[in-house]
């Protein structure tokens, strides 16, 4: 690392995924932050349900299933784990974990590991909070109303002003995200929007996902929402590799550039239709079946964590239907 200014999305790009970088540490995310996958079985639960709902929609027996941002594969092995129980016994699942850190020791033999994408794949791409690790620039408004790109100094964070925001990335500011006055930030969300965009169309048919923090037009936070993360806990952000640098998701944004057939909505909305409620069990329960009560008891409090208001159930699901899809009951 160098004591050089630089714009947020090289900075953050190197910070994260160059040689030494955030997501090349042997520890993976999970030694930092904790994601849905981490935080319940649930969650890959419900990821197999929606994949055996996909495959059905696909009338098709062998399916496809790509993780973006794999992390160490625990999203992978937790579907793969739960296959049976959701009725997905006779299905044939290749499954790739798309990572630019190494493969992890002792990981299930049936996970691909892969730096891109397969092409031409039929099944579910799911990406759980991969959009938002994408660097991207930042932008500030100067004292004369002029949006110009942050620049930000390796060594410590420091930032300062840089040329004014031209081209598309200005197209996609006043499309997208206009200025709210001298002073106020915005993360220009074009690379993410061109990521998404490529990650749908390694598809030939199925579903994408997306599951990630995120705002829309009507409601950006008028100063951004840069941070970073460290050992469980938010830091400043510094684009040195020793923490996570991340910001929420113009999500509204990645939906246009994906095509058509795309719909948004919250993690609690999500995880409710696939199953995922929160509700506790009947006290009756408690009686007749003591143990039974007890894990569902615990359950229902893993199901209320990801469904939570204010937490995780806030998240945002961008699902991107590609290709003709039929009804799974038909």
């Amino acid at each position: 690392m160098t004591d050089e200014w630089r714009g947020w999305q090289e900075a953050a790009e190197t910070a994260l995924y160059g040689d030494g970088g955030f997501y090349r540490s042997p520890e993976g995310p999970a030694g930092h932050f904790r994601t849905s996958v981490h935080a319940s079985p649930l969650f890959a639960a419900a990821v197999a349900r929606l994949l055996v709902r996909t495959a059905g929609e696909l009338r098709t027996a062998s399916v496809d299933l790509v993780d973006m941002g794999a992390g160490r594969g625990e999203l992978l092995t937790g579907v793969l784990a739960a296959l049976p129980a959701e009725g997905g016994n006779g299905l044939t699942v290749r499954a790739y974990a798309v990572e630019l850190a190494a493969r992890p020791p002792g990981l299930d033999p049936r996970i691909e590991w892969c730096a891109k994408p397969p092409q031409g794949a039929r099944g579910l791409l799911f990406a759980n909070e991969w959009l938002d690790n994408v660097p991207l620039p930042v932008a500030e408004s100067d004292p004369d109303g002029t949006e110009r790109y942050v620049l930000v100094r390796t060594a410590d964070g420091a930032e300062r002003l840089g040329d004014p925001v031209s081209g598309a990335d200005a197209q996609w500011l006043r499309r997208w995200w206009p200025s709210a006055g001298p002073g106020s930030r915005a993360e220009i969300g074009r690379p993410r929007d061109e990521a998404w965009a490529g990650a749908v169309a390694t598809l030939s048919g199925g579903l994408a996902v997306a599951v990630d923090y995120m705002h829309v037009r009507e409601r950006r936070p008028p100063f951004g929402t840069l941070t970073g993360f460290r050992a469980g806990r938010e830091v400043p952000p510094v684009p040195d590799g020793s923490c996570d640098l991340t910001a929420h998701v113009a999500l509204d944004a990645c939906a246009a550039a994906g095509g058509p057939g795309a719909e948004i909505r919250t993690q609690r909305e999500a995880l409710r239709q696939l199953g995922v409620t929160g509700e506790r069990p009947p006290l009756s329960l408690a009686s007749s079946d003591p143990a039974g009560y007890v894990r569902a008891l615990a359950s229902a409090g893993e199901a209320a964590e990801l469904t939570a208001r204010g937490g995780l159930g806030d998240f945002g699901w961008l699902t991107q239907r590609v290709g003709p899809l039929s009804p799974a009951g038909d």
